[in-house]
């Protein structure tokens, strides 16, 4: 409905332009002019509807009017940019390229076409993400494996990855590679790589390192490696895993793997941890420290070095420890007898790398015990006890052959990698 304004009422310039959009309409009058003849007017003609009466609005209105932005629109959620905060499904996200091309090279066999269409159908119904090939749809894994006896370590390198399956809303994946040693406590020998944005096909390329592992380990663990996609906002996410035996693994030769992701049970990990005695499994889970004795007869005194410890037991409610070392040389010596390194924080794979001297003369050093003791250290409480082992005449297996080559190979470095127990906790801090 259009609204027409009158002119002003007292207006003292006439319009310039009487065909002007200000100018009134005509008369709503239909009798002729006192100068037109009768003759001349024809049939009365229907009457017509009056104007519509002017609107008048006020001064604010009319700026107000011209100045309307439009209509508001809506504030932009957060889930316009995380469609995976819907809560309504969104739409899946397309078949994968690796799937596509396998369904081009079955089109050049002749049944391709009809091979590609039925599971274009599966994939718009989402029955992909259930499917029975897990290895083609999760994707590859390429690394490889060195064990180093003579150091007691495994080489794990992680070479890249193809292929892998979409987790973010963009089509592609934040991923990373996740280690574990099976059986054995989750954090305490966990090692990770660096994580690469954007990506289904991720080249690392990074060597990882596990210290402290035996022979005896290499014939009962198995190493689980698993690909994860890095969410900031929310828990990460897992792709897939792959397991290695370590008994199939030879001493010095260089391993490469080339194995398809899959989703495995997790009552598999259960399984395996029931492969070693429940003596062992205790043992092992208050982890390892690796000590070097050396005598030097010049100065008639024996070097202890504290080089790292591996695998401790996580003492804090963080699952970590805050481990540092005591040394103490039987029979007590006084304050010379005593030693302690430093705090190594929030880690379950301390490296101390320190030395202490002892002076005491080579014919009494035979009847000394070593008493080494690993602690977690706890502001304003009392330290937790982790676990001990000691050296000496009255020691057993390897504890005592690395007292005997201490004696034996005087100034020779001897390291030796030792299980942490109960024994040989001392009845106060």
């Amino acid at each position: 409905m259009s609204v027409s304004k009158p002119p002003p009422p007292h207006s003292h310039f006439p319009p310039s332009n009487p065909s002007s959009h200000l100018s009134l309409p005509p008369s709503s009058s239909t009798s002729p002019s006192p100068s037109t003849p009768p003759s001349a007017v024809g049939p009365p003609s229907p009457a017509l509807p009056p104007p519509p009466s002017p609107v008048k609005i006020s001064m604010q209105e009319h700026f107000a009017i011209n100045v309307c932005p439009g209509p508001i629109l809506p504030i932009p959620q957060i889930s316009d940019f995380f469609p995976r905060f819907h809560d309504f499904p969104i739409t899946p996200l397309p078949p994968r390229e690796k799937q596509v091309l396998k369904d081009k090279d079955k089109d050049e066999d002749g049944n391709g076409e009809k091979d590609h269409k039925r599971e274009r159908e599966q994939g718009e119904n989402g029955e992909f993400a259930d499917s029975d090939d897990d290895d083609t749809y999760l994707g590859t894994l390429e690394f490889s494996l060195l064990f180093d006896q003579e150091n007691n370590c495994l080489h794990c390198t992680v070479h890249k990855a193809k292929g892998l399956k979409a987790m973010d809303s963009n089509g592609l994946a934040d991923p990373y590679v996740k280690l574990h040693l099976l059986p054995g406590a989750s954090k305490a020998n966990k090692l990770r790589t660096k994580t690469l944005k954007n990506t289904l096909n991720p080249v690392w390329n990074e060597t990882l390192i596990y210290h402290g592992i035996t022979a005896a380990d290499m014939t009962t663990k198995t190493l689980r490696l698993c690909v994860c996609d890095m969410d900031r906002l929310g828990r990460n996410e897992f792709i897939g895993e792959v397991r290695v035996a370590l008994k199939k693994l030879k001493e010095g030769e260089s391993k490469k793997y080339y194995m398809g992701l899959e989703r495995i049970a997790q009552t598999r990990e259960g399984n395996s941890q029931a492969v070693d005695p429940g003596v062992l499994v205790a043992e092992e889970e208050r982890g390892r420290i690796l000590v070097s004795l050396m005598y030097i007869t010049e100065k008639s005194s024996l070097i202890v070095g504290i080089i790292r410890c591996a695998h401790l037991a996580a003492m804090d409610s963080n699952g970590y420890s805050d481990p540092f070392v005591k040394i103490v040389l039987q029979p007590n010596m006084g304050k010379k007898s005593k030693y302690k390194t430093s705090v190594k924080k929030k880690t379950l794979n301390p490296e101390f790398n320190e030395e202490f001297t002892y002076d005491v003369p080579h014919d009494q050093l035979a009847k000394k015990t070593l008493e080494i003791s690993v602690w977690d250290y706890d502001l304003g409480m009392s330290n937790d006890f982790i676990g001990g082992v000691e050296l000496g005449i009255n020691a057993k297996g390897e504890r005592l052959k690395h007292w005997f080559e201490c004696l034996k190979y005087k100034g020779k470095k001897v390291e030796y990698w030792h299980t942490l127990t109960q024994q040989g906790a001392p009845s106060s801090d």
